[in-house]
């Protein structure tokens, strides 16, 4: 992991740059504590999400907010920050780790760092990633994160 935490983060979802490193999902300064780096995170993962081209209900259960949330998503898009909460921003933390080793894998084409998500993935038994994000919530996000870290390590 890098020593300057003030890099930022935003690279991450813009030009594909490290700004963190592996196994850590969520170093300071993006805390519980502080609302603005939580706003700036918040922004990155709705940005992620719509490069992902997710459907609504998905973004919900990434985030693991139930399907009432969805006025929720809207505020968090017009730039209300998410909860602090542990669950919350480790999922968040494990997110931009998939998209930072996505942009590794395919540094040149975004097209297919994009799309791999919604692919079949041989890895996974045959699942995209996303149904299995989506159907083991944490774990599942953790389980494709760590995928990538083995791919991005070969």
């Amino acid at each position: 992991m890098q020593s300057n935490n003030s890099l930022c983060f935003a690279s991450l979802i813009d030009d594909g740059a490290t700004a963190f490193g592996h196994r850590q999902p969520l170093p300071p300064p993006f805390g519980r504590e502080n609302e603005e780096n939580r706003r700036s995170l918040t922004q990155m993962v709705i940005r992620l999400f719509d490069h992902w081209k997710l459907s609504t209900a998905d973004q919900l259960e990434l985030l693991g907010l139930s399907n009432n949330s969805r006025r929720m998503l809207t505020q968090y898009r017009k730039g209300k920050a998410l909860p602090g909460n542990r669950d919350l921003l480790d999922r968040l933390g494990w997110l931009l780790v998939i998209h930072q080793n996505l942009r590794t894998l395919y540094p040149v084409n975004s097209e297919i760092c994009y799309h791999w998500v919604h692919e079949r993935n041989r890895y996974l038994d045959n699942f995209t990633p996303l149904e299995i994000m989506k159907k083991q919530g944490f774990i599942g996000i953790y389980r494709v994160a760590q995928l990538l870290e083995h791919l991005v390590e070969l």
